[in-house]
């Protein structure tokens, strides 16, 4: 039976005891960080772009085994994360039970154990893998890539300046690519570069707003954060901003469906990357990325826009 250790109220004593198999359970799931999955949702950005190729089904019966696919490959990504996470925190349990928030994550509070950890994390990775490979084989095997190139970011990368932010943009736009095989649909070169620019572009704002929050509360939260300047992260900010909306001018240029008409999109983009600079920069937002685009007004906003111009131009023009 597993065991879970509580603190006392002082800080002072650890009391072992047993926990039933629904907790831990439970213990498990938040050690996989559920809250993170939103990211992978990225996976049917190929299918949703698809409605600006040629390749589009007409067939609803097929847009419904479609989107089962994507759907599947979503859910690997999840469980693939998730064991990635749980070997991250097994790694890192030492310094995050130093840290006042991380110190409550389930391996880092003696919630789950290590050994267990690996086990549960092993199954994970073999599990989501599995299942990708029969979805696609190409799919299984992007997914394999993906698993690796993340133990690669926990062991070493994560502590390289500028490789860091490169790695988590390198594994959204094999996010993309994946949702793109499972689906048989076309992985076009600026949807690939669209995505990899918006995760630039993600990735250093969030390593800003964590020098920021570093430097008022005097709290470590990343080792690689010391190798980091205000300043030089404003320069990297306002390189990715600038290729994020260039990419996706060009993207819109080039339509496939209605050529250079697919521009109206553009302007919800640009608000909502100057909407996320705005919440950044000027009104000191230290939410998580997930909880600013999935709760700002102003970025739902933008996304329904984008996608309400999209829908009708294609309507319209196509």
């Amino acid at each position: 039976m597993a065991e879970e250790t509580l603190a006392a109220a002082d800080g002072g004593v650890s009391i072992t005891q047993p926990v039933s198999l629904l907790r831990h359970l439970r213990y498990v799931l938040k050690a996989m960080r559920p809250r993170q999955w939103s990211k992978n949702g990225i996976v049917f950005m190929a299918l949703i772009f698809s409605v600006n190729q040629d390749w589009l089904p007409e067939d609803f019966d097929t847009w419904d085994h479609l989107l089962l696919r994507a759907f599947i490959t979503a859910l690997c990504f999840c469980a693939v994360s998730g064991a990635e996470y749980m070997v991250n925190d097994l790694k890192d349990r030492e310094s995050d039970r130093m840290h006042p928030t991380k110190r409550r994550r389930p391996i880092a509070a003696g919630l789950v154990g290590p050994r267990e950890a690996l086990t549960w994390a092993a199954f994970f990775a073999s599990a989501g893998i599995v299942v990708a490979a029969l979805v696609d084989w190409r799919t299984g095997a992007v997914l394999a890539g993906y698993f690796a190139l993340m133990l690669a970011y926990t062991a070493v990368l994560k502590y390289e300046v500028i490789l860091d932010v490169m790695t988590i943009a390198g594994l959204f736009v094999l996010r993309v690519l994946a949702g793109a095989l499972a689906v048989d649909a076309d992985a076009s070169a600026y949807l690939l570069l669209c995505t990899g620019m918006v995760a630039l572009f993600l990735g250093f704002t969030k390593r800003r707003q964590e020098a920021t929050s570093e430097l008022h509360s005097g709290t470590e939260s990343r080792p690689v954060l010391e190798h980091y300047s205000i300043p030089f992260l404003d320069q990297m900010v306002a390189m990715v901003t600038a290729a994020t909306v260039m990419s996706y001018a060009i993207y819109c240029v080039n339509s496939p469906l209605i050529g250079s008409k697919m521009l109206g999109t553009l302007p919800p983009v640009v608000y909502g990357i100057f909407r996320y600079l705005d919440l950044v920069y000027d009104r000191k937002d230290t939410r998580s990325t997930d909880a600013i685009l999935l709760s700002d007004y102003g970025m739902i906003g933008a996304a329904i826009a984008w996608v309400a111009s999209a829908v009708i131009l294609l309507a319209i023009f196509n």
